[in-house]
């Protein structure tokens, strides 16, 4: 993860790396640029020291020998000196393709010019009258041919001088566009990198200030929100997006049971309106078994058992789990309150796996069904009616498969059921024909809240064919008893 501090000092280094190599650039461009000028200049001065130091140098010598002074001597040592040094300078300084041979005469001239003055003054220290004036007089002309060829040389040096000032102007110019434009780019870089490093930093906070907005309105549902970057906002977006996912799953299963808790209430309402007295009841039915026993009508006994067991199960809490066996022996008792109202008319079959038997399901699940099949299916067919109940362990899942051979259902209503909408009319209406007043949408409902699992039912069928509901039910806490 490369963080946005990392960014920010990448990109000033960078800038500053940049600055700094511009800047040393056009220093060493403007530096070149004065040396060579000085160069120039300083063979400017070269040139004019020869020519004024060979002219004092004949003047101070001529004075010598006139006033025979040792001071003056001294000062003509002192100014040779000074010439054999400018000398040495001048083949450095001054030398090119162009005046070479203009160069190499000069120097002989200078030479020259000191070898007469030394023969003029050892000349008159000898006191050779007829020597010196000789050397003197040509120290004399060899300073003037050496005035003529510094006029020359230094014509030359301003006709290159020409030609180095345009060159520098060309190069000045050239040097200024090439800042100006440098810095230009700089700048323009720059500015785009800064607009891209903050839309890289604004928008994932913008997407994110806005996810917030829909969260705190109620939205929980919005998409993910996507940045390209890897740095501490990509981090605080996917715990962000985990945490929205988090609250909305937390409000899912607030509301997936508050929705039980609203239907539990509605189930137990349900079964209150058809109370008079449940203590007063069971004690009633309780008497009235003993009475029969009493006068030996045991089937009478045995249905009004079936019916106080039945009674006893349906009016306990509809939130609690049961066991597979337990449901299957309350349908036992319901199949036998059938079988005392209608006889032979229908036909009933329960058959229930041993292994599946221990599984816990929600109470209620599979009596509502055997009644919607009951009533919607076979209820009104004059005889030959069956309904048939199988439970089966198979691998980790339970399969409960209810079929009847009634009237069966068009495809419009098969889908209709097994939508997720509240219960239509029609099954509220035949509510009133069950005995536990719960349909089949409050089973599928209950169903996927105690599994947290949808498409758990399904139903085939056809128009005059009967019924099949089929239960496919994960496997879930084994019961020790």
């Amino acid at each position: 993860m490369i963080r946005i501090r990392t960014k920010l000092l990448a990109y000033f280094l960078v800038l500053l790396v940049i600055l700094i190599a511009v800047s040393y650039f056009l220093y060493a461009s403007n530096q070149r640029t004065l040396y060579q000028y000085n160069e120039s200049f300083e063979r400017f001065l070269v040139l004019n020291d020869i020519s004024q130091t060979t002219n004092q140098i004949y003047e101070t010598l001529n004075q010598y020998v006139t006033e025979e002074t040792p001071d003056l001597f001294e000062e003509y040592s002192e100014q040779r000196s000074k010439l054999i040094t400018i000398q040495q300078q001048m083949e450095k300084l001054i030398r090119n393709e162009r005046n070479a041979v203009h160069l190499k005469n000069y120097d002989h001239m200078v030479t020259s010019f000191l070898e007469k003055t030394e023969q003029a003054a050892e000349g008159f220290d000898e006191q050779r009258i007829d020597a010196y004036p000789f050397y003197l007089d040509e120290s004399q002309q060899i300073a003037q041919y050496i005035r003529e060829m510094t006029l020359t040389l230094i014509d030359d040096e301003l006709t290159n001088y020409q030609q180095f000032y345009n060159s520098m102007l060309q190069k000045h110019s050239y040097t200024t566009q090439l800042a100006i434009s440098i810095f230009v780019s700089i700048l323009v870089l720059s500015s785009f990198f800064a607009i891209w490093l903050s839309d890289g930093i604004t928008k994932p906070i913008s997407r994110l200030t806005n996810a917030a907005y829909e969260i705190s309105s109620g939205q929980l549902d919005g998409k993910d929100v996507k940045v390209s970057s890897n740095d501490e906002l990509a981090f605080l977006t996917e715990t962000f997006n985990d945490m929205r996912q988090n609250i909305s799953g937390l409000v899912k299963e607030m509301e997936e049971t508050s929705r039980l808790n609203q239907l539990l209430k509605e189930m137990e309402l349900r079964s209150l309106q058809s109370q008079i007295n449940p203590h007063f009841l069971f004690n009633t039915l309780n008497v009235i078994l003993k009475m029969s026993y009493i006068e030996q009508a045991e089937k009478t006994g045995k249905l009004i058992a079936s019916v106080s067991s039945l009674l006893r199960y349906n009016l306990g809490s509809l939130d609690r789990t049961t066991t597979v066996a337990d449901e299957a022996n309350m349908l036992q008792e319901y199949f036998h309150i059938l079988k005392a109202r209608f006889g032979d008319w229908i036909s009933l079959s329960l058959n229930v796996d041993d292994e599946a038997r221990p599984y816990l399901i929600p109470c209620l699940t599979l009596q509502p069904l055997v009644e919607n099949a009951f009533i919607h299916g076979v209820e009104q067919m004059e005889s030959g009616a069956a309904i048939d109940v199988t439970i089966q362990k198979v691998g980790d899942s339970l399969t409960i498969s209810i079929s009847d051979n009634g009237a069966g259902m068009d495809e419009a209503t098969r889908k209709e059921l097994l939508s997720s909408k509240e219960e239509d009319q029609t099954e509220k209406r035949a509510s009133g024909g069950h005995s536990t007043g719960i349909g089949m949408r409050n089973v599928m409902r209950r169903l996927e809240i105690f599994y947290q699992k949808t498409e758990l039912l399904t139903i085939e069928s056809s128009l005059g064919e009967g019924t099949t509901v089929s239960l496919l039910l994960p496997t879930k806490e084994v019961c020790d008893d």
